[in-house]
């Protein structure tokens, strides 16, 4: 009996996801585990992989449909099975036409049909109402919620306000004393200005941010560490016999002496909750990495501290490839339970990050570099490299903070506890 592929939930806080391509086509194999499609998430390309094996019989969904979390998208079944389409088909979002005040019926694919959640009426830019492109639920929706649509990025087709944008929209902060927004509503035109949507990505990135440092209390600490022991053992003992693709960063490192140094820290691997927290045993190190076409995506080193440097340098190597690459699997960006944001490639003396919720904790990370400092009374050459914790105050306090800092200071300047 032929069975039902459902779109997964690619992240915790996904919702829906816009289908980009089939990997596999109808009548191809397909054994579970394998890629069948790509899905655009808020935070990246994701790869669907197949629950079940057999044949693909049908497949669910066209190129460019927004599809909620567990819609059908595809039946897998045995060659020449003849499968209908599974009722819960029909919910899932069709893309828009461009007909105006016309109702159309549902596209087929591969004798699947699927009807379109949304019907939206199309007409010239000035003949909306307001003047913005937006479907009738959307603005159902934001007058219920009172959003104002000049504020809405649509994802639509020419930028059409969709249902998904308006849920998905997080007001701008006020200032707490005038009630202003902080920027202004009007986008400036004219000669040699440039306006651009704010993509997906960049959406979630600043709803985000504007959630950490509007309801996390930070506080910060740094320290500046020496370096020369860790660089010269990872010169002289770790890379002296490693091909050039598999040497080990200075990054791996430090999530090396983190995931260890939080072993003694639990309540800095933790997430915060309101009224609970939730503490946890392992310890999975996320690491911001900066994409491409600009924005960051976090992947995660899991049970940082029960693998070697060099297992945790090869698989850090896949996880950023994958990442700039846009393609990472649900698995490779879910579960962090502290984040390291590195800038040490750009030459950042220092800087402060911004904790990634419902996490306890970040570590930034600036360059190790050839500073003059004093030693026994002499001025030399030393290698420093400073770091700042940026730590959640409803979950701990600057002393826990200091004293991890001084653990993972301690941890570096004598590096060959990372080999043991």
């Amino acid at each position: 009996m032929a069975e039902t592929i459902s779109l997964p939930k690619l992240g915790f806080d996904m919702t829906e996801g816009t289908f980009l391509n089939w990997v596999k086509h109808v009548g191809d194999p397909v054994k579970t585990g394998d890629v069948i499609a790509e899905v655009e998430a808020d935070k990246a390309t994701i790869e669907v992989e197949s629950t079940a094996s057999g044949v693909l019989l049908q497949t669910l969904v066209n190129t460019g449909q927004v599809v909620p979390v567990g819609a059908p998208i595809a039946m897998i079944g045995e060659a020449n099975e003849k499968a209908a389409a599974p009722a819960a088909a029909t919910a899932a979002p069709a893309p828009a036409t461009e007909k105006k005040a016309e109702k159309k019926s549902a596209p087929v694919t591969n004798g699947a049909a699927v009807a379109p959640a949304e019907t939206v009426t199309h007409t010239n830019g000035d003949e909306f109402p307001g003047g913005v492109k937006a479907s009738p639920v959307a603005r159902k929706i934001a007058q219920a919620k009172g959003i104002d649509l000049h504020l809405v990025h649509g994802t639509g087709p020419g930028g059409r306000i969709q249902k998904s944008d308006v849920e998905s929209f997080v007001a701008p902060a006020a200032h707490p004393a005038t009630g202003l927004t902080s920027y202004p509503a009007t986008v400036p035109s004219g000669p040699g200005i440039i306006v651009e949507a704010i993509t997906k990505l960049r959406q979630r990135i600043a709803s985000r941010m504007i959630q950490s440092k509007l309801t996390t209390p930070h506080f910060y600490v740094t320290t500046e560490i020496d370096m020369k022991a860790a660089l010269e053992m990872r010169k002289l003992v770790i890379n002296a016999s490693l091909p050039d693709g598999n040497k080990v960063t200075v990054n791996d490192m430090v999530v090396k002496a983190v995931a260890l140094v939080l072993r003694d820290f639990p309540n800095l691997n933790s997430h915060y909750y309101g009224d609970k927290i939730v503490r946890y045993k392992n310890i999975n190190i996320g690491m911001a990495v900066a994409l491409e076409g600009g924005g960051l995506i976090n992947v995660v080193a899991k049970d940082a501290d029960k693998l070697s440097i060099s297992q945790i340098a090869q698989r850090n190597r896949e996880l950023i490839a994958a990442a700039r690459a846009g393609k990472v699997r649900p698995e490779d960006i879910e579960g962090s339970t502290f984040t390291v944001s590195n800038l040490g490639a750009y030459d950042v003396e220092h800087f402060a990050a911004i904790i990634n919720p419902p996490e306890a904790a970040i570590l930034a990370v600036g360059t190790a570099k050839d500073v003059p400092v004093v030693i026994n009374g002499e001025i030399k050459v030393g290698s420093r490299m400073k770091c700042t914790l940026s730590v959640d105050h409803r979950v701990s306090d600057g002393a826990e903070g200091a004293r991890f800092m001084q653990a993972f200071k301690n941890m570096l300047e004598n590096p060959m506890r990372l080999l043991l």
